[in-house]
């Protein structure tokens, strides 16, 4: 089957296990339960439950419980979306309105809101994302239901909420804090941590989660998928920088150049500012954190930082990273799963959208 295909039935399965009440806390009101499914069910791409599954079957596990474990990563990347598009006031995600100005609308139509609905909006989406959170940790904690070791259901929730959820909190945080600082001091590495916490970390936890469900205990090969997710997630990450100036807005579902105008501290910024000259270094600052920059101003930064090299150079990196992350690969047994996980990642880096 291709990794298309495969990807499809992953989506699926995770889908149909978000949907069945069976497994659904009694979100309440009606309102807050809408904007918990919106971005479940709004066909995100289902990379990080397929790396799971993927892993466990690498190392000879069995799916259900990988699938289940899948959909509960997905409803935790998901808490983390929805409060991210609070954070970066993002109003659309996969080509539909995000989930706080989704729940403004709401607010304007159920309640005749005014200058009320913004602020309506942005408490209902933080108490959805919560509330994903934590219907995330309840299934996982069904694992035994379907033959997961109940020590292994232990760990996994014990690292996801001691490990990686802090590491995304932090990643935020400096995401936050990092446009605030002058460019020239925004180093490299810094960006790379940031990377590393905030989007790498769950991938990361992914490879170790699916071949912890397979062996029932760490060992060199269910390291080995840790490091492998930890380096695709950052290659992702790379090519997610990239795609945010020069990718298809249709195709992403959410407008380019956002980061320019919430000044982001991508490491293309960074690597073009080492480049520029005076002038140069002008026309970024006038783009850069200001939310009123046309979409002429974008275009023309965007060409700038082409021409200075530095979307080409984190496409690079972004291939370095997603090289040394299949290397990682190579100490496994040769079989469907780890076949897949390696398309998976190529698929990571020379995605569209």
């Amino acid at each position: 089957m291709s990794l298309t295909r495969e990807l499809q039935s992953v989506a699926h399965a995770v889908a149909e296990i978000i949907r069945d009440e069976s497994l659904q806390p009694a979100f309440a009101p009606p309102q807050l339960r809408q904007a918990v499914l919106a971005y479940p069910l709004s066909g995100g791409k289902a990379l990080r439950p397929a790396m799971l599954a993927w892993a466990c079957r690498a190392l000879g596990g069995t799916l259900p419980a990988a699938l289940r474990a899948g959909a509960a990563v997905e409803l935790y990347h998901t808490y983390t979306l929805v409060h991210d598009d609070v954070i970066d006031r993002d109003a659309m995600r996969r080509g539909h309105p995000s989930a706080h100005a989704l729940m403004e609308e709401e607010g304007r139509k159920q309640f005749g809101l005014h200058q009320e609905a913004a602020h309506y909006g942005l408490s209902m989406a933080i108490l959805a994302g919560d509330c994903q959170q934590s219907w995330a940790i309840t299934l996982l904690a069904t694992l035994p239901e379907l033959g997961a070791d109940p020590r292994v259901t232990l760990r996994l929730i014990h690292q996801l909420q001691r490990v990686v959820g802090p590491a995304i909190v932090e990643g935020e945080a400096r995401d936050i804090q990092l446009p605030f600082l002058p460019v020239a001091e925004v180093a490299e590495e810094d960006i790379l941590h940031m990377m590393r916490t905030k989007t790498s970390a769950l991938f990361s936890y992914c490879g170790w989660a699916g071949g912890l469900l397979a062996r029932g205990q760490e060992d060199a090969e269910v390291r080995a998928l840790a490091e492998f997710g930890e380096r695709a997630g950052t290659a992702f990450q790379l090519q997610d920088d990239v795609l945010g100036l020069v990718g298809s807005e249709q195709k992403l579902g959410k407008p380019v150049g956002n980061d320019l105008r919430e000044g982001k501290r991508t490491l293309i910024i960074a690597l073009a500012w080492t480049r520029a000259d005076e002038a140069e270094r002008t026309q970024l600052s006038a783009v850069l954190g200001h939310d009123d920059a046309s979409h002429e101003d974008i275009v023309a930064a965007t060409a700038l930082l082409r021409r200075l090299g530095a979307i080409d150079d984190v496409k690079a990196m972004a291939d370095r990273y997603l090289q040394d992350a299949l290397q990682y690969l190579d100490i496994l047994p040769a079989n469907d799963g780890v076949r897949l996980l390696r398309e998976l990642a190529e698929t990571m880096v020379k995605r569209e959208k």
